[in-house]
């Protein structure tokens, strides 16, 4: 096995003249550093380099195993500067951070172990062997929400290094500087432009999607960014993975123990103040146990404390900016206009930064855009059923199809109701927990593709064919095949 050459800096440093713009902590709302702001000419020269250095890269299988593993040891170590950095510019609490950033070295690790994807045989009986063998396909852009943006960056380089292409990693312009550091710690394990982090705002990452010389865009994002960056791609005929976001739903069943359930349910929703993709979005409940439930988890969002990620006590922090705190606290608005009733929060908190209350809604009209949008934050609408057929309509009745969830004690009957769920992944007694060895996609317009598995290595990769006689026939018999082949063109 090969060592990789080690990168003596981070190639996306920016010259001492460039452009910046600066990043606020949402726990204040003040911004507190800068990051570059890249143009064209600065991304074109880091697809340029992305593109020569995949020349070595996807030569050799041992070597990129090696550069990964020594890739997660190197994220680990730099673990408690990354968490602490990632917490102050997205806001989430320091122990989810120091998640984030376990789960971004355990993605590289896992990875590590497929970077020789084999070939495979065709039996179809004719007299030649035929072989599929799998070639990388290039230089890839990574574009990446402010939500995750270590552990989607990850979810996104770490399959398309293994499989032997460069990547381009862009942020969001909310979360700059924890993926610029990074980017830093990785180039200590990795060879010099293998992975390469631009940042600035748009329209960097549509010039980076619609880029001639990238071969693969793997966007997570809004699904009106989603189509954007689809059509950028196009003009290029550039492979695209899109992840889209969800509206997960969850149906308790009758059956249901509410008080063993409700603290899963609960941080199934709220985690990271409600900005997870796959998150408990809305919750269909029985009438007979709705109040309960509705009280459960009411209880738990007023007793949670609600603070700065970098608090130790906190277990919610703010929302990451404000465009986000403005659309959430429109949603809840305009859905307590229209009748709905907040057994918990509904306001902004009185506070310096984005901080929303956690909120409980009931009485909630079943079309409020709360309920059929995805409102990514702090909000859980709490809505009654009295059949399961009304329960699963409404739970599939949106365009979003991303994961699901059954809640109740006959884990059969859970299942049965779980496969009539229209989504990518469906759970039974749990939500939004992934194993690195699964696929990850959704349905309608929660995405494109499949990410997560060897499924994420493949999507990363180009079939290549080969063709040759069988080895024990004679040079006879090719002559004899050949003349047949004339006669029978004549």
């Amino acid at each position: 096995m090969s060592t990789p050459p080690r990168a003596a800096t981070p190639s996306s440093s920016p010259g001492p003249a460039a452009p910046r713009f600066a990043v606020v902590d949402p726990a204040t709302g003040e911004a507190f550093e800068e990051a570059p702001a890249q143009g064209p000419e600065e991304l074109d020269a880091a697809v340029e380099r992305a593109s020569s250095a995949w020349r070595g890269w996807r030569a050799d299988p041992d070597a990129r195993a090696a550069a990964l593993l020594a890739a997660a040891d190197a994220v680990e170590g730099a673990g408690d500067t990354l968490a602490r950095l990632l917490s102050r510019e997205q806001g989430k609490p320091l122990a989810e951070s120091h998640a984030e950033i376990a789960r971004t070295a355990a993605r590289l690790r896992y990875f590590a172990g497929l970077t020789d994807p084999g070939s495979r045989p065709i039996r179809d009986g004719r007299p030649v062997t035929s072989e599929v063998r799998w070639r990388s396909i290039g230089p890839v852009a990574a574009i990446v929400p402010w939500n995750f943006p270590l552990q989607l960056a990850a979810a996104k380089f770490a399959p398309a290094l293994a499989a032997g292409n460069t990547v381009v990693l862009k942020p969001s312009p909310f979360t700059p500087l924890a993926t610029r550091l990074l980017g830093s710690v990785l180039a200590a394990a990795l060879p010099r432009d293998v992975l390469t982090v631009v940042t600035g705002r748009e329209p960097l990452g549509a010039q980076l999607a619609s880029h001639p010389g990238i071969r693969h865009v793997t966007f997570t994002g809004s699904v009106a960014t989603g189509r954007s960056v689809a059509a950028s791609a196009a003009a290029s005929l550039t492979r695209v993975t899109l992840e889209l976001g969800g509206n997960d739903a969850a149906i308790l069943l009758d059956d249901v123990e509410v008080d063993r359930i409700a603290d899963r349910l609960f941080w199934a929703a709220f985690r990271n103040c409600g900005q997870v993709c796959m998150a408990v979005k809305r919750v269909y409940v029985p009438v007979r146990l709705h109040a309960q439930v509705v009280e459960a988890l009411a209880q738990r969002a007023r007793d949670v404390r609600v603070g700065p990620g970098l608090d130790p006590d906190t277990r919610i922090g703010p929302l990451n900016n404000a465009p986000q705190l403005a659309r959430v606290d429109d949603l809840v608005q305009r859905a307590l206009a229209a009748g709905a009733r907040a057994a918990a929060g509904g306001r902004r908190l009185e506070r310096p930064g984005y901080f929303f209350a956690p909120t409980v809604l009931t009485d909630v009209p079943p079309d409020s855009p709360v309920v059929t949008d995805e409102q990514f934050g702090p909000v859980l609408p709490v809505l009654p059923y009295r059949s399961l057929d009304q329960a699963l309509d409404a739970a599939n009745g949106t365009g979003f199809g991303l994961g699901g969830s059954v809640w109740g004690t006959d884990l059969d009957r859970a299942e049965a109701v779980a496969e009539r769920l229209e989504c990518g992944t469906a759970w039974i007694n749990h939500h939004a927990e992934l194993s690195l060895a699964q696929p990850f996609a959704g349905v309608k317009d929660s995405g494109l593709g499949v990410a997560g598995g060897p499924w994420g290595l493949y999507g990363n990769l180009r079939p290549f064919v080969v063709h040759r006689p069988h080895e024990h026939r004679s040079h006879d018999h090719r002559r004899d095949d050949h003349r047949r082949d004339e006669e029978a063109s004549r």
